[in-house]
Formats: C-alpha cells, structure tokens, sequence
C-alpha cells in the first residue's frame, strides 16, 4: 500500500476514526490497534515480509529486557547487545547484500558464474529503515539512554507504526517509544497542520517527483545518444525527483503521524539552499545522517581525533551510508565522492560553517550566498547521476557526455518537445515554496499569510495540480527499494 493510492485514501480516514472514536478507550487499547493496522499496511505488499519484521521486534524487544536483567553483569550486557546487533545485520545482510557479495566475488574469482551462489531472495519492502529503529533501540537501553519497556505492544507499535514504517524517518527510542506509552488525545490545530503536510507532501511526489521522472528515464535510458544539454537536463531533473520522492514521502509521513497525536524528526530542511556540502547533509535525509553520526561516527572518534583517523571515519561514514542505499557499487561510488568533498571542511574545521537557514532575516540571499548555493547543487547533481546510474560504467559515460556544449540547441529542441515548460513550473513553484518557507516545517505552512482567500487559493491550486496529476497506477516510492 503506498500513499498515493486509492487503498491508501479509503485506509486513512477509516483508520483516524476508528483510531480517535472506537479504540480511544486506553493507551493501550490504541497501542494494538496501531500494531493491527501498521502490519496490514505492511503486509499488503506481500504478507510473507510480516514474519520479518514481527523476528525483527521481538529479538529487539527482548534484547533491552536482558541487557537491563544483566546491567550489574558489564560482559553479559554487552554480549546481548552484541548479539542483537549482529542477528539484526546479518539478517540485513541477507536479504540486501547476499547476492550483490556473490555476484562480486563471482565475477572476481570464478569468470562470473554464479550457478548456485545466489539465492535471489526478494527483497522485503523498508528493511533498512525498521532494522535500524530497531538497533537505536537496544543500543540506547545498553548505553542508558533509555529504560527498556516491559510493554511488548508498544514496542511493536514503536518499530512497525506504518507512517514511517517502510522509508523513514528513521525514529529514535528516545523520541518516539515515550509517545506509544502516554495518552494521547487529539489535538485539532496539530490534526489541521498534518493535512496540509500531507497536501504538501503528495504535491512534491505526484506533480513534481512522478513528471520529472518520464523525462528522466528517457534520458537515462537513452543517455549514449543524448547530447550534452540533455544530459545535463535530465541530471537536474533527476534531482528534484529525487528530492520530490523521499522528502514528499516524509512529509506526508510526519503529516500523517500529526493525525495520530505523534510528531516524527523533520527529515528534510531545505537541502538544495544550503551553502555548501557539509550544511547539504545537515539537512539531508536527517534521521539516518544523525543515526550514522550518533552509532558509527562518533563511537569510531569523530572528528575529535588525529588527521588520519578523521579521514578513517569520514569515508566509514560515507560508504556505509552508500551501501546502505543498496547492493550496487554506484552507491558506493557516490558514498566515496561525498567522502572526498566533505574532506576539506571538517580537516579545515569549516563543516559547520553554516548552521542557520540561508538569508533567515532576508526576502533575497546575496549574490555570493546565491552562487555557493548553484555550486553546492551542481555537485551534488553529478552525484545523483553516479547514485542513479545502473553502473559505474555508465555513470562515466553519462557524466562525460554531460558536459559537451556544443549541443545547447538540441536541448532547448527538447525543452519544448517533451513539454518541459509544465514540469518546469510545478519544480520551480515547489522551490519557491520553500524557498518562502525555509524557516517553517514544511511548504504549506501558510501561518504568515494572513488573507484567508489567498491561503486557500493556495491550497486550492496544489489540489488542481495534485488532480491533473493522478495516474491509472500509482507509481512506487525510490526510497521502498532501500
């Protein structure tokens, strides 16, 4: 079930009502309701993955009830937390990487055969993300930054609560475990904002995201016959695809946990205004660049060490992020091409150079702040084009045809053919959007504007343009095959 669907427009209402009118009764009581309902949603894609998921929280579950059992036992706790660790990524391993290793080695060792090495096990929709949530979990009850919860139920709600449940954020124990184990009672003005996330949020996927993504893929299919502006154009397209994609699937996750009476981790600030690459992945997919940072980087010394081990960890952080992306060395290519671009800032100590918002108490940015925005966007573009290529090969190829310019004609041809000028627009109103909003939570929130008409002539605007663009099918999300 994904959120652009019908299943999912008929699911929603009935489960906010039943929710606040029928299963109001206790924490408790609505604790179970979330769990029936998050493992159907999850279990439409293939009821298989349920067992999954449910091995998943149970082990974890039971994890932070043993490391508390043998808190006065340092050895034993560590073991437990150790040995959930390991299960969690071994069963990650598995499912995502398996085939992917023996491919590799197949072709390294064995000419490329790989009769009866791969197991071609499908792939379970969002495990990266639970497993993750999961191991936050035992690894704060273990570090003391949680007490482990004695409730089954809530921690199953915790690890499968299906806005978040299969592309994030990726919650904290710390954050979202308390909220399953207080009342909660409805909160009219959070209800109203989370509608308009929503809104915002399906706008970003279905007008922005699902039109740039045509012209991308008949670029990138065709990419050795394409000339360079259209190389270039399809890349730029690819990138507020991308964006479009995950951080409209965020938005109408933290949109939809507001209905619940639950507030998710923003996982996107306005990452294409940032100022260089440092403040790009400040705001970037959030939840798994802070759980990267709390659990690997820091632990391995972060940047409070010697200029060696900095480099070390730096690129840890980058190819483990790469990789967790997928099984593909292009996410590892484009993992290591951040790695060397981040660098130079946190060696020269300039990593946090930027912190707050770009022109926070101006209309207008700068002329420089303008072009260190375009420079950090352009490289993380050709980025994009290394993390959606289908081979290092192919990434190569298309970044070397990207830059032929003597083509600028053909692309501007192309511009007017594939009808570019409309999603053009839907692009450059969502940036400008946030651009206006780069200090709120999301792009329709409106609280300065204070003419009602022109609120809802906004809002009514975004509908028109959500309705024109509703396919036969709804398209899948980029992030459900991480």
């Amino acid at each position: 079930m994904v959120f652009n669907s019908i299943e999912y427009a008929i699911f929603l209402p009935l489960v906010f009502a039943l929710y606040w009118f029928v299963f109001n009764k206790s924490v408790k009581v609505q604790n179970l309701f979330i769990v029936i309902v998050s493992y159907i949603f999850y279990g439409w894609w293939d009821w298989r993955f349920l067992f999954l998921i449910a091995f998943t929280s149970f082990c974890s579950w039971m994890s932070g009830l043993l490391i508390q059992k043998y808190s006065q036992q340092g050895k034993k706790a560590k073991a437990v937390s150790t040995a959930n660790i390991v299960l969690n990524l071994a069963i990650l391993g598995v499912f995502k990487y398996y085939d992917f290793f023996a491919t590799s080695f197949a072709h390294v060792f064995l000419g490329g055969k790989t009769e009866g090495l791969l197991l071609n096990i499908v792939l379970p929709v969002g495990i990266s993300f639970y497993t993750f949530q999961a191991l936050s979990y035992s690894i704060d009850v273990y570090k003391g930054k949680i007490e482990p919860t004695k409730d089954i139920v809530e921690f199953f709600a915790y690890v499968s609560f299906f806005p978040q449940l299969v592309a994030g954020p990726i919650e904290r124990a710390t954050n979202l475990l308390p909220q399953f184990q207080r009342p909660r009672i409805f909160n009219v003005d959070m209800a109203v904002d989370g509608s308009r996330q929503i809104l915002w949020g399906l706008f970003k996927k279905m007008a922005v995201a699902d039109k740039c993504a045509v012209f991308v893929n008949e670029i990138f299919s065709t990419y050795q016959s394409q000339p360079g502006s259209n190389l270039l154009l399809g890349a730029i397209m690819f990138a507020f695809q991308i964006y479009g994609d995950f951080s409209g699937y965020s938005d109408i996750a933290i949109g939809t946990s507001k209905l619940f009476g639950i507030k998710l981790m923003r996982n996107f600030n306005v990452p294409y205004f940032s100022r260089d690459i440092a403040e790009f992945w400040r705001r970037w997919h959030i939840s798994l660049t802070t759980w990267f940072r709390d659990y690997i980087y820091i632990p391995l010394g972060g940047s409070r060490c010697s200029k060696a081990k900095i480099v070390r960890n730096t690129f840890i952080i980058f190819l483990v992020s790469g990789l967790w992306h997928g099984a593909n060395w292009t996410f590892i290519a484009w993992g290591a091409y951040h790695a060397v671009l981040f660098l130079p800032l946190i060696l020269l100590g300039k990593n946090r150079k930027y912190k707050e918002v770009v022109a926070s108490d101006k209309l207008f940015p700068s002329v420089g702040e303008v072009f260190r925005i375009l420079m950090t966007f352009l490289i993380v573009v050709i980025g994009w084009v290394i993390f959606r290529a289908e081979s290092i090969g192919q990434a190569w190829e298309y970044l070397c045809g990207m830059w032929q310019w003597d083509t600028l004609r053909a692309g501007y041809q192309l511009f007017i053919q594939r009808n570019l000028i409309s999603r053009t627009g839907v692009v450059l109103m969502m940036v400008l959007f946030e651009w206006l909003n780069r200090k709120n939570e999301h792009g329709l929130d409106l609280q300065a504007v204070k003419s009602p008409l022109v609120r809802y002539g906004i809002y009514i605007f975004v509908i028109l343009a959500l309705m024109i663009s509703v396919e036969n099918s709804p398209s899948q999300f980029i992030y459900f095959q991480f």
